[in-house]
């Protein structure tokens, strides 16, 4: 059983940035892919990034891609997410997800709580 706990969320103006942080407790032993999804209301949940155990298969939906940056610290168990050049469009809860895989399907087999982020214009 793996915990997942996200931080970092909060209020930004837009263009600004925010750092999310995702700490992973319990049996997190094995090799495992991180991954950040979002739900905003009223839409599906989407995927935003995936990162593989060693940092060497990183994904990013197309919506993120050159604005947020997928990394991890395996000595602490912890994936962060840097969210640059943020739009009103990013307003959600973001999501952490652990699993075998990186993967751009949520077929994770563990999530965090969520973390608001909003974006004002």
């Amino acid at each position: 059983q793996v915990q997942l706990v996200e931080s970092g969320g909060g209020l930004v103006q837009a263009g600004g940035s925010l750092r999310l942080s995702c700490a992973a407790s319990g049996r997190t032993r094995s090799r495992y892919a991180m991954a950040w999804f979002r739900q905003a209301p009223g839409k599906e949940r989407e995927f935003v990034a995936a990162i593989s155990w060693g940092s060497h298969n990183i994904y990013y939906a197309r919506s993120v891609n050159g604005r947020f940056s997928i990394s991890r610290d395996n000595a602490k168990n912890t994936v962060y997410l840097q969210m640059n050049s943020l739009k009103p469009e990013d307003t959600a809860v973001y999501y952490c997800a652990s699993g075998p895989v990186a993967t751009t399907d949520p077929k994770y087999d563990y999530w965090g709580q969520g973390t608001q982020v909003t974006v004002s214009s």
